[in-house]
């Protein structure tokens, strides 16, 4: 690698950093984090108080980039949690294995003409692998962590515990590169929607959990059934898809029969104006991946 490309890193890392986004080294040439690991600290330096990772010790400081990238050309990791972003990543089939489905970009496509909105502009670069990472910044208050494949197949998201690799950075895949406007869109709310899992429900002690957990389903399916049916422009299908992931767990758990929360929804959401089909569609998204991710009821404990 030449001096030249030493320095066309460093300035990524400078970039990334002028923006509000905390970088770290990653290994030359490759995605894995350049810093050491836990088993081989030194116990000195940032470390000096306990080990600290990648996450803890990515900078905005110009100082402290400069002096990290003087020693070896490293590609650029953009910490996301610290940095306040969420990057949806839309992946490649080939890197999830499979040629023959669609790719992240489509089924992410896709999920927002459901939702009634258009892909949404924003700061984006494409990936070594022909992929597309889009930025968004956090919204306040809201700790979202790295998902894969709750928001659709073939993308995955990064938030607190993850990273990317930022533009500018060369693996022998090909290089990251910044494909669009500079700006850095407020993540939307019906994404943050599907990304922030729903809240869970006070409990009653286990010897009366069934009886009770029925009656507080039968509450929150009527609360929801009423918040869908008066959800305004805009916030309609938001409104039905949350109420389906929240009303999910109730029918894993036996407390709801599908059919009953379905039906209930399905007029909520006509009501409110939308089709047939498009309640249809959100409902059996929703409830499938809700269903499926509530099987043991976290209160039986």
């Amino acid at each position: 690698m030449t001096h030249d490309d030493r320095l066309a890193l460093l300035s990524a890392a400078l970039d990334a950093a002028a923006r509000g986004w905390h970088v770290f080294p990653l290994r030359p040439g490759a995605k894995r984090p350049a810093l050491h690991g836990e088993k081989t600290c030194p116990g000195t330096g940032p470390c000096e108080h306990g080990h600290r990772k990648w996450e803890q010790r990515a900078t905005t400081d110009p100082d402290r980039i400069r002096a990290a990238w003087s020693r070896a050309p490293f590609n650029v990791g953009i910490a996301t949690g610290p940095s306040g972003l969420v990057v949806v990543d839309l992946d490649t089939p080939e890197h999830k294995g499979s040629s023959d489905a669609p790719d992240g970009a489509t089924t992410f496509g896709a999920l927002c003409e459901r939702a009634g909105h258009a892909v949404p502009t924003t700061y984006r670069t494409r990936t070594a692998s022909g992929g597309q990472h889009l930025y968004f910044t956090a919204p306040s208050g809201v700790r979202l962590t790295n998902t894969a494949g709750t928001v659709a197949d073939s993308v995955d998201t990064r938030a607190w515990g993850g990273y990317v690799v930022a533009a500018g950075s060369i693996t022998p895949a090909g290089p990251y590169e910044a494909l669009c406007r500079p700006e850095t869109a407020a993540l939307p709310a019906w994404l943050q929607a599907i990304l922030q899992p729903a809240p869970k429900p006070s409990q009653a002690p286990s010897t009366a959990i069934t009886g009770q957990s029925r009656r507080y389903a039968d509450v929150a399916l009527a609360n929801e059934a009423r918040n869908v049916a008066a959800a305004q422009v805009g916030e309609r299908e938001t409104t039905l898809f949350r109420a389906a992931r929240a009303l999910g767990r109730f029918v894993a758990w036996g407390d709801l029969p599908r059919s009953v929360v379905e039906q209930a929804l399905q007029e909520g959401g006509e009501s409110a104006g939308l089709s047939a089909s498009e309640c249809r569609s959100t409902l059996r998204s929703a409830l499938d991946w809700s269903i499926a991710h509530n099987q043991a009821r976290r209160d039986a404990a």
